[in-house]
């Protein structure tokens, strides 16, 4: 029924598209580093001490609860409140715990141990009964407003105390990033309340799957708040991404938008975190101890000795997440460093006259490094150059601009003589010009077929490789560096540093020479319009080796890179293709009186051609202001190209190529359908037989409109997506019925030739007459292929609308009914349209008036869910039902 329409070349094209999908799917599920993160525990058992909220909250928000959290004895002096610490409220995302609150406690308790309790913080964390907001946006707003009670009911924990919090900070995983800055749009909040926010893995730019118009409203809604006072907002904010090891919420989605130059939010993936980097995956993002243990640090650096409480200073605070999170100069942070230190105690000086030079020490220290000011032989003050280092795996670097420092006389390397660990200090003097190296990235289309390679012959200790053209998301390249070293007798490190100066999203390879080790270079932000920069491959090398680098593309990150940014969009694609072949059957209906099948229609219809240059078009026009006019007034929503475009998410060609992956996977939907409908309908047979074909090919049965009133009740009394999934249950019922008649027919046909040719004159003979009309298994099988064809559409329907009734399903202890419901209009309409079609036959419908107009619907239709559909899934549903509804409405004119 499937497989034999379907040509050669037609095969080997989808099998050409399966194998760069599955390309592209590996580089997103497994093409990165391997889990770097170190597991953190607990020192004691952790208890969650439930807070008991006022009555009121308690029976609005019956699913949700407040725990503090705590271990031993901590746990124990705690239960008899009040609390005398710094208050931290935890705010789970998606189907998270509010147990994953302990790493973080645990840390800072073991931390506040250290200091003897001097400071301490109060970890809490709010239970949102793991619900799946990122798959239904209807509870994101009862959620925001139940963390607003939760803050109010945190502080008067502390009303009485000598140093009582008037704040609280917030770290929000996940969705909980974007409920706690759904705060400042509640119209009683005070943004007093906050005083500092911390998200990790948030998707702060969009949803990772807009399923629901809830989701895209409430995203529309904190957005634009914070676009549009961004002048009266003074949170500071830190969005930490996971990087390529999290695919669920790309790191693009995340990186909170620079509004102004006094900005104070910050954004930065977890592989650029000093003293962290590595890569986390969406979950391991809270309890990864390095990355914790760097968010600890800064929460105690925050602290406000007058107040112990976190400062309310909104430069201290960019300060303490700026050396901790951006760039750390190994130097323990320091709110007023003193940068004039006194020489005079150094009891040796040995000076150093040429340009390159090694001393092997034994002890290492905070300040190493300084700048005299108007000496001639000793230093009696200098200025110190260690704040300006950076930290890296294994080493501190410092390079300095001479020019820069034109008062300077010396630079001082200071070395303790106390003996400790065995550290080596590098120094030379260089041309900044003759370390830039300039590198032309390899064109996107030479499938890395070409390469592009430059050696490092100089044996110096540090390269600038400029990557020419390299700022598109959709660009990914390979890069091997080969090292070789001569007169070496023990692994030397060196450290690769890919810098992306637009957004904090550096990553770090670190190789034992002599060695080839492969980098992949690829970005989760592309490179703003207005920015001139250039990123660069920073290369800390050793002396004693050569290094040889190529860079070639690399096509399955490229792949990658499309599923990644675009991968969502797919269904969108899928309906779309389906829609053009379903408008080529009722077309093939009107005009030949018999359906062809779907896999012929697919490769028939669905072609690119049809669709993109119409979309194309409207854009082009869009850029002109009359247009524009005309589009507004007709209140049309924008196009999602456009909503790509500024988001820099526009690959060349990516509506090409995700249409063929949509193509080809409504091939394997359909080819996935027509087995499954086999298999059903010989089950059928084997429990219950014999089936026959439908005597009475009338649209309306008696129990239609019983069953399409209880359907339509239970989507208004409990959720629509369970009535539509019923409908499309009763609706394969029906074609497995036919299926299986039609089965039984032909297997009779085949035991009694003569008594089947009786059987079809007898048919005959009962359509001439007065009598209903009868099916001719002809005619079942031509309706066999038209509704595979709608069963197959459908079936996206009930998946785009599968989301909300499991939250529905999870939550139902709690309430029977959804709401908001966002599949409930929708089943108003879907309903009695499948239960009409589940009664619908093609010989009742081919000599409808209207069946040409309904043939004509789904090309535009097609146009229409790839325009506004494609970003915004929840569309889809919408351009569904037109076609659908027509088709219906052919059985009554």
């Amino acid at each position: 029924m499937f497989l034999p329409s379907v040509s050669l070349g037609s095969l080997a094209f989808y099998a050409f598209m399966v194998l760069m999908a599955s390309l592209g799917l590996w580089d997103v599920f497994f093409g990165f580093e391997e889990n770097k993160c170190s597991m953190s525990y607990m020192f004691e058992y952790p208890e969650f001490q439930k807070i008991q909220l006022p009555k009121k909250v308690a029976k609005r928000y019956p699913s949700y609860e407040l725990y503090l959290y705590g271990e031993g004895s901590y746990a124990e002096e705690h239960k008899i409140l009040p609390l005398t610490g710094i208050p931290v409220l935890f705010l789970p995302g998606n189907a998270g715990s509010y147990k994953q609150v302990r790493s973080m406690g645990s840390i800072a308790l073991r931390k506040a141990e250290d200091i003897d309790f001097k400071y301490h913080f109060d970890f809490f964390s709010v239970n949102f009964n793991e619900e799946l907001v990122a798959l239904y946006g209807g509870s994101l707003q009862k959620q925001t407003k139940f963390v607003h009670e939760c803050i109010k009911a945190i502080l008067r924990l502390y009303k009485g105390q000598e140093f009582a919090p008037k704040s609280v900070a917030i770290i929000g995983h996940s969705m909980g990033g974007l409920v706690a800055r759904a705060l400042l749009t509640l119209r009683n909040f005070k943004q007093d309340l906050l005083n500092l926010l911390i998200t990790q893995a948030t998707p702060h730019v969009a949803p990772v799957m807009p399923l629901d118009r809830f989701i895209t409203d409430f995203y529309m809604t904190v957005n634009n708040y914070w676009i549009l006072n961004a002048r009266h907002i003074n949170l500071t904010t830190l969005s930490v991404a996971g990087g390529f090891r999290d695919y669920q919420v790309r790191s693009g989605l995340t990186f909170l938008p620079k509004l102004s130059h006094h900005t104070t939010a910050l954004s930065v993936v977890s592989s650029a975190v000093p003293k962290t980097w590595v890569s986390t995956d969406h979950l391991s993002i809270v309890w990864c101890k390095q990355l914790q243990l760097t968010t600890i640090r800064a929460f105690f650096d925050l602290i406000d000795a007058d107040t112990k409480q976190i400062t309310q200073n909104p430069k201290k605070k960019l300060s303490v997440l700026n050396h901790h999170f951006i760039r750390h100069p190994a130097k323990h942070f320091e709110e007023k460093p003193a940068i004039i230190s006194d020489l005079t105690v150094t009891p040796l000086w040995v000076p150093v006259k040429v340009s390159k030079w090694s001393y092997v020490a034994y002890n290492d220290t905070n300040s190493w490094i300084f700048g005299c000011i108007n000496s001639t032989s000793m230093c009696q003050q200098g200025v110190d150059l260690s704040w300006k280092a950076e930290l890296l795996p294994t080493i501190k670097s410092l390079t300095l601009r001479l020019q820069d420092y034109p008062s300077l006389s010396h630079l001082v390397v200071y070395v303790p003589s106390i003996h400790g660990s065995k550290f080596v200090v590098d120094c030379e003097f260089f041309i900044k010009e003759t370390r830039s190296i300039q590198l032309q990235v390899t064109h996107l289309f030479s499938f890395g077929l070409s390469s592009r390679t430059v050696k490092l012959n100089t044996n110096g200790l540090f390269y600038n490789i400029e990557l020419l053209n390299f700022g598109q998301i959709y660009q990914a390249f390979q890069v091997n560096v080969d090292s070789k070293c001569s007169g070496v007798k023990e692994e030397i490190t060196s450290i690769y540093k890919l810098h992306i100066p637009w957004s904090y999203e550096d990553s770090l390879t670190i190789a034992q020479v002599p060695s080839s080790t492969e980098i992949s270079l690829k970005l989760h932000v592309a490179q703003p319009d207005n920015d001139s920069h250039v990123a660069l491959l920073k290369m800390y090398t050793s002396s004693d080796c050569e290094y040889e680098v190529t860079i070639k593309t690399s096509f399955s990150q490229i792949l990658g890179q499309v599923v990644r940014f675009h991968g969502g969009a797919l269904p969108a694609y899928v309906v779309s293709s389906i829609l053009l072949a379903y408008g080529g059957q009722l077309y093939s209906l009107f005009s030949a009186g018999h359906c062809l099948e779907y896999a012929t229609m697919l490769d028939k219809e669905a072609k690119p051609y049809k669709v993109d240059p119409f979309v194309i078009m409207i854009k082009f026009l869009l850029g002109y202001q009359w247009f524009k006019e005309i589009w507004d007034t007709l209140l049309l929503p924008e196009l999602d190209v456009i909503v790509l475009t500024s988001q820099s998410m526009c690959f060349p060609l990516v509506s090409l190529i995700l249409f063929l992956f949509g193509t080809c996977t409504a091939h394997g939907g359909g080819l996935l359908w027509c087995t499954a409908l086999r298999l059903l309908s010989s089950l059928w047979l084997a429990l219950k037989r014999p089936s026959e074909l439908p005597k009475d090919i009338r649209m309306l049965s008696p129990h239609l409109p019983l069953l399409t009133a209880v359907l339509i009740i239970i989507s208004w009394v409990t959720c629509g997506a369970l009535a539509i999934l019923l409908t499309y249950l009763y609706y394969v019922f029906k074609i497995v019925h036919l299926q299986a008649s039609v089965t039984n027919f032909k297997n009779s046909q085949t035991v009694n030739p003569k008594h089947s040719r009786r059987s079809d004159k007898r048919c005959n003979q009962h359509k001439e007459a007065a009598h209903p009309p009868r099916l001719s298994a002809s005619e079942a099988e031509d309706s066999l292929r038209m509704h595979s064809t709608v069963a197959t559409l459908l079936a996206w329907v009930v998946l785009l609308c599968v989301p909300s009734l499991i939250y529905w399903l999870k939550n139902l202890r709690y309430y029977f009914k959804l709401n908001p419901d966002p599949c409930k209009p929708l089943a108003f309409i879907l309903i009695p349209t499948i239960a009409i079609l589940g009664n619908t036959y093609n010989v009742s419908i081919k000599s409808s008036k209207l069946l040409k107009t309904t043939s004509q619907f789904p090309l535009p239709l097609a146009i229409g869910v790839i325009a506004f559909g494609s970003t915004h899934l929840y569309r889809v549903p919408c351009f569904v039902f037109v076609p659908l509804t027509l088709h219906a409405l052919c059985n009554f004119m």
